[in-house]
């Protein structure tokens, strides 16, 4: 009998010709612009190769959402407009804001006879004012990039493009409790450990810079030395001279002689005591389990002294010392 030939539906012939994800990523330059429904597109490799080429306008987020266009900000508080800072220079908000007012305060007759006979040259500025405002103090607009779309909450995102590494803000530096002048606490471990890895070549004052005069940015005396202390990769230790370890070691036992010197030299028993020939500080062994045990203590006779002024630290009295029989 002949094997019958298995049918597959459309869906799944659509299934067994898609490519995966894996595999777009493997073929083209920029795996990251690689997403998710890439794979269902009638060209998958044609699509990601025109995404990955230079200055390609990216397709607009918003293409998959079933919401309109900036629905999701109904309910978001608009803020009133604002003039640019070379516009408010000129005084013109104060101007208009009289002007405002003073047509607030007038009774119905006036207002109808400024309309039957209106009178112009209310807000009249300078000329070299407005020539100044607009030619010399005027700045460029903020401007999206070149494919750069705009999308919902993208005025809320923070703009890294504006912060730049080694640079602290007051903030950050008031959350830090950092005085001005003052080193960041990261430049010891710095000196320690190295660089940051994502910026190998990142000039840092007081580690690869140099550091403004009066600051100190982690070289005092009592920091801790850097762990790599070789210049280069298989540098030889030097080699110390002979000569100058025998003098240090000279230097170190005529030290130790003058010491012993010292306290020779000092008396440790006051004036008028005898010291004892012999003092025996180490156990002696019974040498019988029949010898008779011998007292726990022994008291000792007082002797009293006469003090002199040649004596030193001298005591009243004394204790008369019993030596032991020596065999």
């Amino acid at each position: 009998m002949k094997e019958e030939a298995i049918v597959l539906s459309k869906k799944q012939r659509k299934q067994l010709r898609r490519v995966k994800i894996s595999e777009l990523r493997q073929t083209c330059s920029r795996p990251d612009v690689v997403e998710v429904w890439d794979g269902n597109a009638p060209d998958p490799k044609l699509l990601v190769c025109l995404k990955s080429c230079r200055n390609t306008v990216p397709v607009p987020r918003h293409w998959c959402q079933k919401r309109k266009y900036l629905q999701g900000k109904r309910g978001f508080q608009k803020q009133p407009f604002q003039l640019p800072d070379f516009i408010a220079a000129t005084g013109i908000e104060k101007i208009r804001q009289a002007y405002v007012e003073k047509e607030n305060n007038k009774t119905l007759k006036q207002k109808q006879h400024s309309r039957m006979q209106p009178k112009r040259g209310y807000m009249d500025m300078d000329y070299e004012v407005l020539h100044d405002a607009f030619f010399k103090y005027q700045t460029k607009p903020k401007l999206t990039s070149y494919g750069d779309l705009y999308y919902e909450g993208k005025e809320f995102e923070p703009k890294l493009k504006v912060m730049k590494p080694g640079m602290l803000s007051q903030e950050l530096k008031k959350a830090l409790g950092m005085p001005d002048g003052a080193p960041p606490p990261w430049v010891t471990r710095m000196q320690f450990f190295g660089p940051p890895p994502s910026y190998p070549y990142l000039k840092i004052p007081g580690f690869n810079a140099p550091i403004s005069p009066g600051d100190s940015l982690g070289d005092e005396p009592d920091e801790e030395e850097p762990l790599d202390r070789s210049k280069h990769w298989g540098d030889l230790d030097e080699e110390e001279d002979e000569e100058e370890e025998k003098e240090e070691e000279l230097i170190i036992h005529e030290e130790i002689e003058e010491v012993i010197r010292s306290i020779d030299t000092v008396s440790s028993t006051p004036a008028g005591v005898e010291a004892p020939d012999v003092i025996e500080l180490r156990k002696l062994r019974k040498e019988s389990d029949n010898q008779a045990e011998r007292p726990l203590y022994q008291v000792l006779e007082q002797k009293e002294l006469r003090i002199t002024h040649r004596a030193l630290f001298a005591s009243s009295h004394a204790y008369v010392s019993l030596a032991k029989p020596t065999e």
